[in-house]
Order: structure tokens, then C-alpha cells, then sequence
């Protein structure tokens, strides 16, 4: 639940303006407005906070509620890009400049939107994107996120760099998850360090590692700095001056350190790809491709899916929206493996032109992440029921029953 002085804030702000301005005095003080207040008193006020998760009607207004209950410096890291945001906009921006094309006198009495990703169906397209630390915007964090994948039956990874061991949130699920991996700079950056990780994933049952490659270079996270400035609490009990929390994440204690392996952090390269790939019999899936090349190399290196990210806007100032690299990677790949495409998804609809523009599953991060600092676990399933249920009335609107009838003719190029 939301403090209960939230839906109080427009309201005592503007008695706080009122008492600060000139024209109080010169209309006769506050009592002048008296007669006002009270008429308008009865009226039923429309605010912009939902008190409750059922009450939210799209994701907007999780995100709202989320930005009065999460602290001010981790409702930043949910919210910063990079540089000046545009990628992050772009992301939004290119989602909402495409058109759908909605053909007429279709029978869409029965929807068909299940996914099938190696051999596992799943009910819908919608998965859920990692995010580490969690437990900075809800105190159960992972599990609760996980007890939400599990009600609604959502496929989830989670990042190696959580705040909740991965064990601990397989069980939660009641299956084991997929396991995304960095390796360096904030994975384990040794190579020992990396097998040690990827074999207690695969202990823990995860069938599948998800490498992201889209953080070599660092991020210039302008908007997270400015969060931090403005956070009023001490943080150095949890945080080392650098920002990051104190001690190593859950998944990476007692970890073997090795010897520091320049070949895991910058100067990574495909060469790298089969030697991690040796490493371990489980699934191989790369995130943070960007561009048809990188996708042909995808397949060259018997990876098992190719996942189009740009880590939501949070790790590169390139401009280049996902929804926008999609077609050419799709292309590149052509039904080989399937295609994961995450970043500024929001909508329905949004969900439905990702589809149409080739991926075979769609993942969200902030959506639900707002869900979580909100209201737990009943804010991240409301934020997947939202997404569904608007994916099916944008699918019955346009004449589409089905994820096959998507395609490029679905989509109305500008």
C-alpha cells in the first residue's frame, strides 16, 4: 500500500504556493477561499496516484506510484539512460511512431497467443527482462517478481548481479530460471570466476545462460547521478562512495577469484563465444545485439537466440531504437534461432508490433520493476496483466488471432 498521505500531495502543494503568494494577503487571507474549498470539497478528485494495484490502468500509472513509494536514488536507477536519454526516448519514440495496419470481419473469437521457445510453450509472448538489486525497490524483491513470473505463468531471467541468490529464486518460482551473465566489469572477471558462476547456475537447474555483451565500455548514466544528488537518506551503510552496494551480490560470494582475464572485460571478442560455450552444456543465448552482422555471427557461433537489446537505453548513446534494428536482425537470422527483443516496451500494442517486426518473445524490465516498488508482488502481476490483456485487444482489433497472422504487412510504415 502507498503512505497514506500520498493522494494529500497535489493538494498541499498548492495550499503550500497559496500561503507563499502576494495575492493571499490582497484577496483577504486564506479564510477568502474558505467558501471555496468547501464547495468544491464533495467532489470527486480524478488524482494521478492509484492506492492499490488493481486500481492501475495501464503502466503508466505504476510507474507514478512506484516514483512516491521507491527512494529517490533507486527509483533513478530504474529510471536513468545515458548521456542525454536519447536512446532511452528513441526506444519510446519509434514504438509509438509505428502504425498497425487493422484489417476488418476477421473472426478473433479465439486468440492463440502462445510462444514456443525450445520446446517449452509458454501462454504468451511477454517475458521478464533481468535487472539487478532488486531488493533496492521492494523489500522481497526477486522472490516477489518470481512468485508473479510463477502465478502468471511469464518466462523470467535473472541478472547475475541480483540481490536474491539464484537457488533461493528458482525456488520461489518453482522452476528454475534462466541465468543472465556478465562477466566483467561487474560479473566475476576472471575466467575461473566465470566457469565457478555458469556451473552454479547450471547446479541450480538453470537451463539457460543469457551473456550480455552490451556493457564493455562502461555507461555514462548522467540522470543516475542527478537522482543521487537529491536523495536525502545516509546510503554509506549499504554503499561504497562509488555508488554500488557494499560486499559482493548473493551470486557471486565465494566465488574463485583467479587470475584477472583481460579476454572477459574489454577486450572481449567472438573469439570468446566458443570458449564460453564450451564451458557449460547449457542453452547459449548472447543479449545486446544491435545489428545484422552481429546476428550472422550469432548463428556462425551456434548461439541458441539472439536477444535485440540496448539495455533499455542504459547502456549506449547510439540513438538506434530496438524496435528499429529488429527487421534487419530478423532478416539476418531468418527463423534459424528465435529473437528476443526487450527495451521501451510499454504497451500492448507495443508487444504486438514486436511480434510483427520478427521477434519471437517480447521482455520488459521497467513495466514490471515499477509494478514492484509499488506494490510487490500484486503491482508486478498487474503490470502483466495489463500487457496481456491489451496485447489481446490490440490483437482482436486489428484482425490478428493469432502471433502467426503478425508480420511486417501488420506494420504501416510511415
Amino acid at each position: 500500500m502507498l503512505r497514506p498521505d500520498v493522494h494529500d500531495v497535489r493538494r498541499r502543494d498548492f495550499l503550500r504556493w497559496l500561503a507563499a503568494s502576494p495575492l493571499l494577503a490582497s484577496a483577504g487571507g486564506l479564510a477568502a477561499f474558505e467558501p471555496v474549498i468547501a464547495q468544491e470539497a464533495p467532489r470527486r478528485v480524478f488524482d494521478d496516484i492509484v492506492q492499490s494495484a488493481e486500481d492501475a490502468l495501464d503502466i503508466w500509472d505504476l510507474q507514478r506510484a512506484a516514483e512516491v513509494t521507491v527512494p529517490t536514488a533507486h527509483y533513478g536507477y530504474i529510471m536513468t539512460g545515458v548521456d542525454g536519454e536519447e536512446t532511452y526516448a528513441n526506444n519510446r519514440a519509434s514504438l509509438e511512431r509505428l502504425r498497425l495496419r487493422a484489417r476488418r470481419l476477421v473472426d478473433v473469437s479465439n486468440l492463440d497467443t502462445r510462444v514456443n521457445l525450445f520446446g517449452r510453450e509458454w501462454p504468451t509472448p511477454i517475458m521478464i527482462a533481468p535487472c539487478g538489486s532488486q531488493r533496492a525497490f521492494h523489500a522481497e524483491g526477486e522472490l516477489a517478481v518470481a512468485r508473479a513470473a510463477a502465478s502468471r505463468t511469464h518466462l523470467q531471467t535473472l541478472s547475475t548481479v541480483s540481490s536474491t541468490a539464484v537457488e533461493e529464486v528458482n525456488e520461489a518460482r518453482g522452476e528454475p530460471v534462466w541465468y543472465q551473465l556478465y562477466l566483467a566489469p561487474v560479473g566475476p572477471g576472471s575466467w575461473e570466476g566465470a566457469t565457478a558462476l555458469m556451473q552454479r547456475s547450471r547446479d541450480a537447474g538453470c537451463p539457460t545462460i543469457v551473456y550480455t555483451v552490451d556493457l564493455q565500455g562502461g555507461s555514462n548514466r548522467v540522470s543516475l547521478e542527478r537522482y543521487r544528488r537529491v536523495d536525502d537518506r545516509t546510503c554509506t551503510n549499504c554503499h561504497t562512495p562509488g555508488g554500488r552496494a557494499g560486499g559482493p551480490k548473493p551470486n557471486l560470494r565465494g566465488l574463485p577469484r583467479g587470475e584477472p582475464d583481460p579476454g572477459l572485460g574489454r577486450s572481449t571478442t567472438w573469439e570468446t563465444i566458443p570458449r564460453l560455450r564450451d564451458a557449460t552444456d547449457q542453452r547459449f543465448i548472447i543479449k545486446g545485439i544491435m545489428t545484422a552482422e552481429d546476428a550472422e555471427l550469432c548463428v556462425r557461433y551456434g548461439v541458441d537466440a539472439v536477444w535485440v537489446s540496448n539495455h533499455g537505453g542504459r547502456s549506449e548513446g547510439s540513438g538506434q531504437a530496438t524496435i528499429d534494428a529488429l527487421p534487419e536482425i530478423a532478416d539476418a537470422v531468418s527463423g534459424r534461432i528465435p529473437v528476443i527483443v526487450d527495451s521501451g516496451f510499454r504497451r500492448g500494442s507495443d508487444i504486438v508490433k514486436g511480434i510483427a517486426r520478427g521477434a519471437t518473445a517480447v521482455a520488459v524490465g521497467r513495466p514490471y520493476l515499477w509494478g514492484l516498488g509499488a506494490f510487490g508482488q500484486e503491482g508486478v502481476e498487474r503490470a502483466l496483466d495489463i500487457l496481456t490483456r491489451e496485447m489481446q485487444i490490440t490483437m482482436r482489433a486489428i484482425g490478428a488471432p493469432s502471433l502467426a497472422d503478425l508480420g511486417p504487412h501488420t506494420i504501416a510504415e510511415p
